[in-house]
């Protein structure tokens, strides 16, 4: 078992926090999405390609934590929608690659604009300093986790 560092008391009241928060969050992104034709699992996937490009189902899949064929599902209806296309590589034809169309973006854009319109709503009652505070813990809370 770890040893631990801090007060018990303190991570356990920060984990139920978080948990909540990642709740609330889930919520607030699904009340948004209603007004779109996309789906919780269609908008992940739609950032994966956002935030890093072309990608091939298998990325997608293992990025998204789904099955190579809930993942190709998931990509037939975003085709048949106009959010993505499956594109061949160039250097190699038997890759294929599934890539945002603009549609695709402008949703992604959409979507993240009302995410943080919210945000900022919620952090109404808070200095700028407490905000920047606030930002620069969760940087260094996220840098940490990605070491694992």
């Amino acid at each position: 078992m770890a040893e631990q560092n801090h007060n018990s008391e303190d991570v356990a009241r920060m984990e139920k926090e978080l948990r909540y928060i990642a709740a609330i969050i889930k919520q607030q992104g699904r009340k948004i999405l209603s007004n779109y034709t996309i789906t919780p699992p269609q908008f992940v996937a739609l950032q994966w390609l956002f935030e890093h490009g072309d990608m091939t189902i298998g990325d997608l899949s293992n990025r998204m934590f789904l099955a190579f064929s809930t993942t190709t599902d998931l990509v037939d209806r975003m085709e048949k929608n106009n959010l993505v296309k499956r594109v061949r590589d160039e250097h190699d034809r038997r890759v294929v690659r599934i890539h945002l169309l603009t549609e695709g973006e402008r949703v992604i854009e959409e979507v993240i604009e009302k995410r943080r319109v919210y945000l900022d709503t919620v952090l109404e009652d808070f200095d700028e300093s407490q905000i920047q505070e606030f930002s620069n813990l969760l940087t260094k809370l996220h840098l940490e986790m990605k070491k694992d």
